[in-house]
């Protein structure tokens, strides 16, 4: 199943500039995600990370990975918040053109937590790999 621009926004809290996932291409709900990062030269941290010689930076695809990972849970009204990256692997580079592949399989549902594989991949070459744990908290809490 593909999930349109508009779900995504229902069950991810981000928005612009921090919304990662631009598009869901397969969701098999509780066991596995694809989805894309259209990386654009308009994305503000390519500013800084380097003015020269854009490279996106590696905590941002961290990001869009754990973004991506968290659509594949459904919490209901609860929200999917970070709770642990373990294992994570840089191997390549992401520069603004790139279109990255985001994939996560679940390892672990519980009630209040979940965890994933991830990877993302750029024209078929992997660049990250991780895997990540998520709490489902009430909204609102502090």
């Amino acid at each position: 199943m593909s999930v349109s621009t508009s779900e995504i926004m229902q069950r991810l809290p981000h928005r612009y500039p921090f919304l990662m996932v631009d598009r869901v291409d397969a969701l098999a709900s509780g066991v596995s995600i694809a989805a894309v990062k259209n990386v654009t030269a308009n994305e503000p941290y390519f500013t800084g990370h380097f003015p020269e010689n854009p490279i996106m930076p590696g905590v941002m695809i961290v990001e869009a990975l754990a973004q991506a990972g968290g659509l594949l849970f459904d919490i209901g009204e609860r929200l999917c918040v970070l709770a642990r990256i373990d294992n994570v692997k840089f191997r390549g580079i992401v520069r603004p053109g790139d279109q990255m592949i985001l994939e996560a399989e679940a390892l672990a549902t519980m009630s209040a937590m979940g965890k994933v594989r991830s990877k993302a991949s750029v024209e078929g070459r992997i660049v990250v790999t991780a895997e990540i744990t998520y709490s489902f908290i009430e909204r609102g809490i502090k």
